[in-house]
């Protein structure tokens, strides 16, 4: 192999990866599409919107519990085939729901599709990493991530136009029908990295995984990953009642300025992704700095609505986008197995929960103010997750982190 073939392979990221990165658009679809539909599910099931509130915290829970429950019962199988199979649940999922005439039966979809999500998020990342070089394990985790940012710019505003236009039921078949393209499109074009189509190495690797739940460094790696995205979510959960009531943005603005913040989303994790490989922890480190700062400056200026958007799509930009250099730490003080990264991603969706629920029981008391301070407090703690890396990392049989630096930049010179 030449030195010029071998530089291609080390930078390029497969086919492959843009094709997972399609499926979980679709099931982030799937799960923002509640909270544009909330009226329309409302009147069609015959409840309050504080039920279909429910709804949400269900999918979610359904995602932490249940995601890593299905992964587990799908080791013994070739990657592929697994996503194949949980594709065929999340569609079975939204099909339920896009025919769903009670509460009770838009439940069970929910709770099927959000169990069937995190499973394809949590293999979708393990093979991601696994198809590239070590070196561009963070680039590859960006692209996947593509899906989860181009799902909240995207995938929220076309499930809630097709909703108000057609009806709610007609999302959900939109939504059934993109998963139906991604499994075609994993059919086609994803293959099975080297080595996962041994189904005796399955006892082996559960071993190992349950091992890596007892490392500290690991241990650290989830908290950190749910601080951080508890943060960001504690603020993101009640914008659209921040930026009307205290702002004084006209809600006719809401929706320009939700994507706007989408695209501060897409930008920033475009740029962790290439940083997350050779400088994971100080990306971390920078990153969730920044965010203190931009939530401090939101809730300093709440009511003054240019800094307030600035500040706001500071928060897109180093908030969610942390996520190709939260799986990297992960994969580093863990594995790239599919059950390490489906802990991992229960793990982001409890930051998504405890954020909205502590946020949510704020405010009857202290306000809309008290989310942005729940999310710099949140911040703050995850800062406090990341430092003993600095040290780990490095001192305890931990310079791995560095040697890759220095391969990379071997790579980089020739």
């Amino acid at each position: 192999m030449t030195t010029s073939t071998r530089h291609t392979s080390t930078r390029a990221v497969p086919l492959a990866v843009y094709v997972l990165a399609a499926g979980i658009f679709a099931m982030v679809t799937s799960e923002f599409a509640v909270a544009g539909l909330m009226p329309q599910l409302a009147e069609g099931l015959g409840t309050g919107i504080e039920q279909i509130g429910y709804l949400v915290t269900i999918f979610a829970v359904a995602m932490t519990v249940g995601g890593p429950i299905l992964t587990l019962s799908l080791l013994r199988i070739p990657p592929k085939n697994a996503l194949l199979t949980i594709i065929v649940v999340f569609l079975v999922g939204n099909v339920i729901a896009a025919l769903a005439t009670s509460y009770a039966v838009m439940v069970v979809a929910r709770i099927i599709s959000g169990i069937a999500s995190q499973a394809f998020f949590g293999i979708a990342v393990s093979v991601s990493a696994r198809l590239v070089d070590e070196r561009m394990r963070g680039r590859a985790n960006g692209v996947a991530m593509n899906g989860l940012m181009l799902g909240t710019l995207l995938g929220l505003p076309l499930a809630t136009f097709v909703g108000g236009q057609l009806g709610w039921q007609a999302a959900f078949w939109t939504i059934s029908l993109l998963t139906v393209i991604a499994a075609l499109l994993t059919l086609a074009f994803v293959q099975n990295p080297a080595g996962s189509d041994v189904p005796e190495e399955a006892p082996r690797l559960m071993r190992d995984d349950l091992a890596v739940l007892r490392r500290p460094q690991f241990q650290l790696a989830l908290i950190s990953s749910t601080l951080i995205i508890g943060a960001t979510f504690s603020v993101f959960s009640f914008f659209t009642p921040i930026l009307t009531e205290i702002t004084g943005f006209p809600e006719s603005l809401v929706p320009l300025l939700l994507l706007a913040y989408g695209a501060a989303t897409l930008v920033g994790n475009m740029v962790v992704a290439r940083l997350a490989d050779r400088h994971t922890i100080s990306t971390l480190l920078a990153g969730t700095g920044l965010n203190v700062i931009f939530l401090t400056g939101l809730g300093l200026f709440t009511d003054v609505p240019p800094p307030a958007l600035v500040f706001m799509l500071g928060i897109g930009l180093v908030g969610v986008t942390m996520n190709p250099a939260m799986a990297v730490r992960v994969q580093r003080a863990g594995s790239t197995t599919p059950l390490v990264n489906t802990i991992h991603a229960s793990f982001i969706t409890l930051g998504v929960i405890l954020g909205s629920a502590i946020g949510s029981a704020l405010i009857p008391t202290y306000g809309l103010r008290a989310p942005i301070a729940l999310g710099i407090a949140l911040a703050v703690l995850a800062i406090l997750a990341i430092l003993p890396a600095l040290s780990s990392a490095y001192l305890r049989g931990g310079h791995r982190e560095q040697v890759r630096a220095r391969e990379g930049e071997v790579v980089e010179a020739r």
